[in-house]
């Protein structure tokens, strides 16, 4: 059985709300009702294509990005596609987090480096 469960880093409130917003083309995270980060993406066949995060001003520092990114992640490989990591933080996100290696077709420009390269 496989269970997700946050990492220490990311911290949870009673008023944070997650979703996809296919119209926006955006994974969102709300606090109290108002747009604390956005993830956003390009929905290709059998992949996606993650491009830029943003935190507002006033949400940064609090890992509010970290929590939308695994969310965004988890939902991707949930329904069978691929994660493209054109998005720099979603990159450095991924390379901490081995658990979505499988899952990775990184863009030239943003694969890991191998050692001895």
């Amino acid at each position: 059985m496989t269970e997700n469960t946050a990492a220490t880093e990311d911290h949870f409130t009673p008023d944070v709300t997650t979703f996809r917003n296919d119209e926006l083309h955006r994974y969102e995270l709300h606090v109290g009702g108002k747009l604390a980060v956005e993830v956003r993406f390009e929905d290709k066949p059998g992949h996606v294509d993650f491009i830029h995060t943003q935190t507002s001003e006033q949400f940064q520092g609090h890992g509010l990005a970290k929590v939308l990114i695994h969310f965004a992640l988890d939902d991707v490989v949930a329904s069978g596609k691929r994660i493209i990591p054109h998005c720099p933080f979603t990159a450095r996100y991924l390379r901490k987090h081995e658990v979505y290696t499988q899952c990775i077709d990184w863009p030239e420009a943003a694969a890991p480096k191998l050692l001895g390269t």
